[in-house]
């Protein structure tokens, strides 16, 4: 089973693009990234507007702004 991570981000934000990019080019078909448009909900442009893009695994921010690889490595290899 691929592990599921969800990916805030907005359109046309040149860092979140290029952190999705990374993430396909890295991890190909090894996980599963879920996009999530801050800009539909209220609270999600409140909680992430200022950090985006940003990574999670359910409520566990893996990284923002850049694709941390160390940071995502560990959350893989402790799941």
């Amino acid at each position: 089973m691929r592990p599921v991570l969800t990916l805030y981000h907005r359109p046309n934000c040149h860092l979140c693009d290029q952190m999705l990019a990374e993430i396909r080019t890295l991890y190909a078909d090894s996980l599963e990234i879920q996009l999530v448009d801050v800009e539909s909900d209220e609270s999600l442009h409140e909680r992430y507007w200022l950090k985006i893009p940003v990574l999670a695994a359910g409520e566990r921010e893996i990284c923002y702004g850049h694709l941390n690889r160390d940071s995502l490595e560990a959350y893989l290899t402790s799941n």
